[in-house]
């Protein structure tokens, strides 16, 4: 009779928990994940109107700032030069993503040699093959949608270049506002494309957290979407936009015209 080794039989061991079935915590964590992935942007616009929020103060400060490169013909070299920039930081982070979705394929691909490899490790949940793919799968959808967020940022900033480029010299007020808040909604959108492709790098993190168990999986997404509400909201940073919005729409009320029938304050004489 051949003698069984002890790590054949740990092996053994191994593979006949993971032949039990996936427990209801699995589908249930997937569910939260999806819930908070797909709620995020609707969570963020009603704290936002609510208590205030980067993004949607950068979204008056971007305006703000096509407002003036419309009205301001010498100053748009720098314009271009700063859009430059945020091209090619999309760009990276494309890159970034696209050899991260290749090592997860990878493992995907890998099959039985993968699914054996985990099962060696005792940290890792212990499941059907079927549910380790469908955790990798989950991964891969992650990233993937954060790939596809980045490619639209990196073509709406093309067209934020052109229309940079191709602002007319010398135009009047009224035209040079209305040319600005069509640049100012393109780039805004730019903005959210870029913002969501980000984002995506937290929700694949707890994506991965799945592998370890699903309890770990619900709490990841949790902390995820409270890390990111937190830097929305109450972090040094979006205190500062928030007063920097606030010193815009100041000037911005100052630079509009007195309603007729409205008497306009008068400074005082200096003595």
């Amino acid at each position: 009779m051949t003698p069984v080794s002890p790590s054949a039989l740990s092996h053994a061991a191994l593979t006949e928990v993971a032949a039990t079935r996936a427990d209801w915590t699995d589908g249930a964590a997937l569910a939260l994940f999806f819930v908070l992935w797909a709620g995020y942007p609707y969570l963020t616009l009603w704290l936002g109107k609510s208590r205030g929020a980067i993004n949607l103060d950068m979204t008056s400060i971007r305006l703000a700032w096509m407002r003036a490169m419309a009205r301001y013909p010498d100053r748009r070299l720098l314009d271009g030069q700063l859009l430059g920039h945020t091209l090619n930081t999309a760009t990276f982070f494309a890159s970034t993503n696209l050899i991260l979705i290749a090592a997860v394929a990878g493992a995907l691909f890998g099959g039985e040699r993968t699914y054996r490899a985990i099962l060696d490790i005792p940290l890792l949940s212990h499941g059907p093959r079927l549910l380790f793919e469908f955790k990798l799968i989950l991964v891969l959808l992650t990233l993937a949608g954060g790939l596809f967020d980045f490619i639209w940022a990196i073509r709406q900033l093309g067209y934020c270049l052109t229309l940079t480029g191709a602002a007319p010299q010398d135009m009047p007020t009224a035209q040079a506002d209305r040319y600005a808040l069509a640049a100012g909604r393109i780039f805004d959108h730019t903005i959210k494309s870029y913002n969501a492709g980000v984002r995506a790098y937290y929700f694949s993190l707890a994506a991965a957290a799945w592998l370890i168990q699903p309890i770990a999986f619900a709490l990841c997404a949790l902390g995820a979407v409270a890390l990111l509400l937190a830097r929305q909201t109450i972090s040094p940073t979006a205190l500062a936009v928030r007063e920097a919005r606030a010193v815009i729409d100041e000037a911005d009320q100052a630079e509009r015209p007195t309603p007729i029938g409205q008497d306009t304050p008068v400074p005082p004489m200096p003595q």
